[in-house]
């Protein structure tokens, strides 16, 4: 993987502080997501979880007060070690506009690929998120690596009724 622009020890500015998460930012973390309005929102005892069990593969922005002002969650899939999958991205109201997804997804994977490596990232996006494609392709761009995008869960096998399709952005591989 291409070094990433912020070391993930040293990525912070004035207010915020880029960090693991810990247990008791499940809540916060939780509220963020509700509060998007965009996020498929799990349970609050999903995101304690999330937490404790992948907090290694997830990174949280604190504020001032060391409160969670956004996250990235993600695991390594079981079947692909190399690949990290990007579970969620969310930002808080007041701090959007600054690129703070950006340099949490950038310190995120910098840190997964100096743990374990890292051959790609994955994640799924419906069509109508423009911010989470905007996201993830100049993350590519960023990084110079490829980014293919296919269907992978058709819309009509959501149980809902009218959940859009999810899209699989495939980025990488990231050079050594």
């Amino acid at each position: 993987m291409t070094a990433a622009p912020a070391d993930f020890a040293s990525a912070q500015n004035e207010f915020i502080t880029i960090d693991t998460p810990r247990v008791e930012d499940g809540a916060a973390i939780w509220r963020i997501a509700r509060d998007s309005e965009v996020l498929d929102l799990n349970s609050s005892y999903s995101y304690l979880l999330w937490c404790r069990d992948f907090a290694a593969t997830s990174v949280v922005a604190r504020g001032e007060t060391g409160e969670p002002v956004a996250f990235v969650t993600g695991y390594v899939r079981p079947d692909r070690p190399g690949t990290l999958v990007v579970w969620q991205v969310a930002v808080d109201h007041a701090h959007r506009g600054a690129g703070l997804a950006g340099k949490l997804l950038d310190a995120l994977t910098s840190r997964v690929a100096a743990a374990q490596g890292l051959a790609s990232v994955e994640t799924t996006i419906t069509p109508d998120n423009t911010a989470s494609d905007r996201l993830f392709t100049s993350y590519a761009q960023r990084h110079d690596v490829a980014l293919d995008r296919e269907v992978l869960f058709d819309g009509g096998l959501f149980p809902e009724g009218d959940h859009l399709s999810e899209v699989l952005y495939r980025i990488g591989p990231f050079h050594a």
